[in-house]
């Protein structure tokens, strides 16, 4: 860190502090060389998570369309807000955990399917069908058949 003052390189630090609500700390110094103070403050630095859409497009991530796409699916359904809202968190882990600035949006619709199957059928196959874009009848049909050989997901009591 060079001193605003005299360009000199060293500094020791007087005082140190969380500040911005706990987004950053706030470092008190002096320059070993004019004995001047001055301030800094250090962030985390955060990097944009962009989402790949099928048509190849590019957009930074957005939470609410996720939670959007859920309380869709879980419309009318035994399923608080409070649920839906930590499926989304369960979602944002798992993104968290791979460690990379962009998803394909085909990603997140399976870890959304994958939780919704783990939480109630109606709202899986409402989902599947707006995901997996059914074109007819038969597709949803299918749909509800592949259910049937699976375990049967039933709806979990909120923990």
């Amino acid at each position: 860190m060079r001193c605003p003052f005299c360009n000199y390189e060293q500094d020791k630090v007087v005082d140190s502090r969380g500040s911005k609500e706990g987004r950053a700390i706030r470092r008190r110094r002096e320059c070993l060389k004019c004995g001047k103070r001055f301030t800094t403050y250090e962030y985390i630095e955060t990097v944009t998570l962009s989402i790949i859409k099928n048509d190849k497009r590019r957009e930074p991530y957005d939470r609410s369309k996720i939670l959007q796409g859920l309380t869709t699916a879980c419309k009318k359904r035994p399923i608080s807000m409070k649920k839906i809202e930590s499926i989304v968190d369960t979602i944002e882990d798992d993104i968290a955990k791979l460690s990379k600035i962009e998803i394909p949006s085909s990603y997140i619709g399976k870890l959304v399917m994958d939780e919704l199957f783990k939480l109630d059928e109606v709202a899986y196959v409402r989902f599947a069908s707006v995901y997996r874009k059914f074109k007819d009848k038969g597709e949803f049909i299918s749909q509800v058949k592949e259910l049937d050989s699976r375990e049967e997901p039933r709806l979990r009591s909120p923990r």
